[in-house]
């Protein structure tokens, strides 16, 4: 097999990493909170004057948004609820550390944002040609 010499500026491999990458890693959040449940996630909104089951929104997006990431099933769409999903996480949990850092000197809300920012770029540019569904409107 010869490689051309446009291998490293294929963006459409480059997507499949973005999508496999961001939301593979985001399926282990999903897996957690299938596992051990989403009471703490209910507790805090009830706290908030919420109602809890709005909890499960996040159960679904951490598996199933992933999921179709991952796939490139509906890419623009699954992202977008990633975006929206780790807005409300940074709001409702990191509001105090927008602005912090950590002892190790990185931003405080880094890794909530390694979830926020490549799924923004996915809902903008969706999924590539090794998408499921490439010729979707949501892909």
């Amino acid at each position: 097999m010869k490689l051309s010499k446009d291998f490293m500026r294929d963006n459409d491999l480059g997507l499949l990493v973005l999508r496999v990458s961001t939301g593979g890693l985001m399926l282990f959040h999903g897996f957690s909170k299938l596992i051990d449940g989403v009471g703490p996630i209910g507790d805090m909104l009830a706290s908030m004057g919420l109602p809890s089951f709005i909890a499960y929104g996040t159960l679904l997006v951490e598996l199933v948004a992933a999921m179709f990431i991952v796939l490139g099933l509906w890419t623009r769409a699954a992202a977008v609820a990633m975006v929206v999903n780790m807005i409300i996480a940074i709001l409702m949990v990191h509001t105090g550390d927008i602005f912090s850092l950590t002892p190790q000197g990185g931003w405080a809300i880094e890794l909530p944002m390694l979830y926020l920012l490549p799924a923004l770029a996915l809902a903008l540019t969706g999924g590539g040609c090794y998408a499921m569904t490439r010729n979707n409107i949501f892909s």
